[in-house]
């Protein structure tokens, strides 16, 4: 047991060791080779298997969430606890899941289930109200954009699926060259696993040469970087005095062709009510640029309240104030000023869990009531909207895709941004909460995926940093350090094509789904056998 428990940590350590932005992700590759060991020496041995296998596959994963993700932490205590004991147990219950499969099927059923599986749980966690996809392996490629630029095709789940079919080829080449010492068919194994590696690198290497932003219509935009103490300064501050401090750092980079100007996410953090936000001293102040600058478009980011009397106005994400007898939605919003008196709107949709959100409140409150999401460091739930928004501004071709925060993590749902008619994407966002951590550059890594599926480029604004511009093949162009007051401009490429990832989505997920749920059926209905392990 003692070798078993060392393969598991071991497996942790190389999942940890791999991922960005500090580690080097062809680790990945490997990295569940010594897990998969420990699991098949457990079935072997044949006693108690389900609990050992339990008990390993949560140290390696304890091992992995802990060192890439303890960083929530700075931001709320209960949230990080929760994501990281919570994450380490789903996906043991995923690999348990293998383990039972290969305990009744073949070898090479039970290790395609296990890439199935895995890829189905993966989508299971982008989409429930738990969502957590922090770790999704295709991920673990952010810091190589010259490796995946076929994520164009596939998404972020073809980077899992390539990290699960190394892991398998070389797991299958160790234990059969230790059971049999066939140094020919080692070798051979070895060369399709170099195969698989180096055949999708080479193909991606060939789209980031060929890929050319020649011929592309570009605006100016800049970004912007406050540089606010969420913690000391946020909620101190006049929506007023963020204005005048907004026009002191956009101003000197203002000129006749500057189009697009980007504030962080909620900088306007004293709620303003919903209906009064055309009226309110702060857009009148921003506004004045536009006198100077008729082109200018700002997208900012804003918090804002509507209070409602009447309860059948209300839905599941409205809050109650029984002191006052008044219901309320509660906004974490992005809005488009320009010379227009119109002010579109678009609210965040993808909610941080426990901070923004109460999972299953129609569930739980009845049992726990406002437990959760007081615990969670916020006091209300936050209001979403169905659809996404492109931001179309005066005077240019510019159409923004306005992405708030944790939502850049959601690739299938950045898509439908695109097919509003983004041709660029703009994020908003306010990683100042985790501190000068491994999470605000995580974030901006995963950003440049976005920028290769969807082949738009991207503006950022980041209260604290990192503030950047990126390219289309997912390269930082130009980008504003951590902690530092700000702005930056860049002339952005325009893209109005559609990727074949745009069209399809999560395909590959999808089609594991089917994949897993197909196996796993049969092979509980089937008559457990003695199987090769």
């Amino acid at each position: 047991m003692k070798k078993n428990i060392l393969l598991a940590l071991l497996s942790g350590a190389l999942l940890a060791a791999a991922w960005p932005t500090y580690g080097f992700a062809a680790l990945l590759f490997v990295a569940f080779v010594p897990l998969l060991w420990a699991e098949a020496r457990v079935r072997q041995q044949g006693l108690h298997t389900k609990r050992k296998t339990f008990a390993l596959a949560y140290l390696t994963f304890f091992c992995w969430n802990f060192p890439t993700t303890w960083w929530i932490w700075n931001s709320t205590h209960i949230g990080a606890a929760m994501a990281l004991l919570t994450n380490s147990l789903l996906m043991t219950l995923t690999f348990l899941l293998y383990h039972l499969v290969a305990k009744r099927m073949p070898r090479k059923v039970a290790l395609l289930f296990l890439a199935a599986v895995w890829l189905s749980f993966e989508k299971f966690h982008l989409s429930w109200e738990v969502s957590w996809p922090w770790l999704n392996l295709g991920n673990g490629f952010s810091e190589l954009p010259t490796w995946i630029q076929w994520y164009e095709y596939t998404g972020t789940f073809g980077g899992s699926l390539w990290v699960w079919l190394l892991n398998i080829t070389l797991f299958v080449a160790f234990t059969d060259y230790l059971q049999h010492q066939n140094r020919p068919q080692l070798a051979q194994r070895v060369g399709i696993a170099v195969l698989l590696w180096a055949v999708p690198v080479l193909i991606s290497l060939f789209l980031y040469s060929r890929y050319t932003e020649e011929g592309q219509q570009r605006i100016s935009a800049v970004v912007l970087q406050p540089n606010i103490d969420p913690y000391a300064e946020k909620y101190d501050r006049s929506n007023s005095q963020i204005a005048e401090l907004l026009l002191q750092l956009a101003t000197p980079q203002l000129d006749k062709n500057t189009q697009f100007v980007l504030t962080p996410e909620t900088v306007f953090a004293q709620n303003i009510r919903l209906h009064e936000l055309p009226f309110t001293h702060e857009v009148a102040q921003l506004r004045t640029s536009t006198e100077a600058f008729p082109q200018l478009n700002w997208i900012v980011g804003v918090a804002m309240i509507d209070f409602i009397k009447d309860k059948a106005l209300t839905t599941s994400q409205s809050n109650y104030l029984p002191t006052y007898g008044l219901w309320y939605n509660d906004y974490n919003s992005a809005l488009l000023l320009n010379r227009q008196p119109s002010l579109p709107l678009y609210h965040k949709s993808k909610l941080v869990v426990a901070v923004e959100n109460f999972p299953y409140q129609q569930l739980l409150k009845p049992l726990i009531g406002e437990t959760l999401i007081n615990l969670g460091g916020t006091v209300a739930l936050k209001t979403t909207q169905a659809q996404r928004t492109a931001f179309a501004g005066v005077d240019t071709q510019g159409k923004a895709a306005p992405i708030i925060c944790y939502e850049s993590i959601y690739g299938e749902f950045v898509t439908d941004y695109i097919k509003q008619g983004a041709n660029f994407l703009a994020v908003l966002t306010n990683d100042a909460w985790w501190g000068d951590t491994q999470g605000h550059q995580q974030l901006l890594s995963y950003t440049r995926l976005r920028a290769i599926e969807t082949r738009r480029s991207i503006a950022r604004s980041a209260n604290t940093g990192i503030s950047a511009f990126i390219n289309a093949r997912g390269d930082l162009v130009s980008t504003l350090p951590y902690g530092r007051q700000g702005s930056l401009k860049h002339s952005l490429a325009l893209n109005s094509e559609i990727t074949f990832y745009v069209r399809m989505g999560d395909y590959i997920a999808r089609i594991a789904y089917f994949l897993a749920f197909f196996v796993f059926l049969y092979a509980m209905l089937k008559k457990r056998e003695d199987v090769r392990c």
